[in-house]
């Protein structure tokens, strides 16, 4: 799509906090440690040993089952998955199946809802709103689909949104495909959704895009809709103010089967 409509935000007001907050940057990091890295900030969040975060970074090729999924929404089988260096991992956020990897930006928030006054479906909405701002800045036209959250181009999701609430404090996040092969959405059905299609960046301008100019444009978006100043931070400081925590996780499954929960020290 070139040349689209000038963008006109069908939104509520931008969420009123100044609070400032910090992005941490990663590049690929494999899902595991990069679900490991959310837990500990949000635990770190909820007793204020830190402000508000948002990452950004990519994944490996993966797969993630939130609460809603089935095994059945995956449709390679074990040898297709192996060939294709799938990962695939249950997970304790919203919503159903879909695909982190190359080419991808992922954003998990680590925000403090409560003390910016939203409930769930706000901060959903405000997600949604700091991605179509973000994309019209690219000269994409995108909206909401009213019977699903995320951010849709003519039928197609273009950011999937998936996330976890915790004593007023977020994780899991949004997926937006820049120049994502989005041939790895046949082994699912994305979100669960049969009767849409995905797209990316890439195929909407019909040129490529290149994830480290989509990042800052995505970040001044997010920055704009949440209010504050966002700075960059490195996770060395980050990791000497939140300690490792122990908690219950869900380790990868063998499919259908989900596994039981453990206890154990998360180190990142």
């Amino acid at each position: 799509m070139r040349n689209a409509a000038p963008f006109t935000s069908t939104a509520g007001p931008d969420v009123p906090s100044n609070a400032p907050g910090e992005v941490l940057s990663l590049g690929v990091v494999d899902y595991q440690e990069a679900w490991g890295l959310q837990r500990r900030l949000v635990a770190a969040r909820q007793v204020e040993r830190i402000g508000d975060v948002l990452i950004l970074l990519q994944h490996p090729h993966t797969y993630t089952l939130g609460r809603r999924a089935t095994a059945d929404h995956v449709l390679w089988n074990e040898a297709e998955l192996a060939q294709r260096g799938v990962a695939r991992y249950w997970v304790d956020r919203g919503g159903d199946i879909t695909y982190h990897g190359p080419g991808q930006l992922v954003g998990y928030p680590i925000l403090n809802i409560r003390e910016r006054g939203l409930d769930v479906h706000e901060y959903l909405r405000s997600l949604e709103e700091a991605l179509i701002r973000a994309v019209a800045r690219c000269g994409i036209e995108a909206g909401r689909d009213p019977a699903y959250t995320g951010v849709w181009v003519e039928g197609r999701k273009l950011a999937a949104i998936g996330v976890k609430v915790s004593r007023g404090v977020t994780c899991h996040g949004f997926a937006l495909n820049v120049n994502t092969d989005l041939s790895y959405f046949d082994g699912i059905v994305p979100c669960g959704i049969t009767d849409r299609s995905v797209t990316s960046l890439t195929e909407l301008l019909g040129a490529l895009q290149r994830l480290d100019e989509i990042l800052p444009v995505v970040t001044d978006a997010f920055a704009e809709v949440f209010g504050g100043a966002w700075t960059p931070v490195a996770l060395e400081t980050l990791m000497d103010i939140a300690p490792p925590v122990t908690t219950a996780v869900e380790e990868p499954r063998a499919l259908p089967a989900k596994p039981a929960l453990r206890s154990y020290t998360i180190q990142v």
